[in-house]
């Protein structure tokens, strides 16, 4: 199941200023951000369409949103894609598992085939983030988006991945020594 696009009603809504009990920042930002959006779209450039898009993303995030959020991410993923920009992809895919697990523990109590659909998206998601994210440019970033990326997994109960990501990300902060055992350390629970 793929996220469908949010409605303009629903977007109307929540900027609306009789929804007295949304934070008003948050309905401001909004509205900042669909002004931005209009704007990018009228010029069509992959960079300003994806961070125009992300933006409208956090800003429904902010609001508890998170349909809409998750397909505006989604957008900016393919526009990030188009660009070829491997940092705004992987910024993407971040925060897109963070909104599909926030997502799938919203919808857990009613319906459990859509919490476990999202849930899916998000895997999908964290994996692809996860090759990527040998490819960033920035070395210390890639740590820690492996780091950020495996606490969304240990929330959603994918504990095992997120034990071999923070596995991977140890390695890369301290070399490839890091998992092994100090020396003079037992070898095991039978040691001791």
């Amino acid at each position: 199941m793929n996220p469908t696009a949010p409605n303009l009603a629903t977007t109307e809504a929540l900027m609306h200023p009789s929804n007295a009990l949304l934070p008003s920042r948050a309905r401001s930002a909004l509205r900042e951000a669909a002004k931005a959006l209009d704007l990018a779209e009228r010029h069509k450039q992959p960079l300003e369409m994806s961070l125009a898009l992300a933006q409208m993303a956090r800003c429904y995030r902010a609001l508890n949103a998170l349909g809409p959020a998750e397909w505006h991410l989604q957008q900016a993923l393919g526009w990030a894609r188009v660009l070829g920009a491997i940092d705004q992809a992987v910024e993407i895919l971040c925060l897109l598992a963070e909104t599909r697990c926030a997502l799938a523990e919203q919808l857990v109590e009613d319906d459990a085939r859509a919490s476990h659909a999202a849930l899916e998206r998000m895997r999908d998601g964290v994996f692809e983030a996860t090759a990527l994210a040998g490819h960033v440019a920035d070395p210390d970033w890639e740590i820690k988006v492996l780091l950020r990326i495996s606490d969304v997994l240990d929330r959603c109960g994918d504990h095992d991945d997120a034990v071999v990501l923070q596995s991977r990300a140890m390695r890369l902060m301290y070399g490839p020594h890091a998992a092994a055992e100090p020396a003079g350390a037992p070898a095991g629970p039978e040691a001791g």
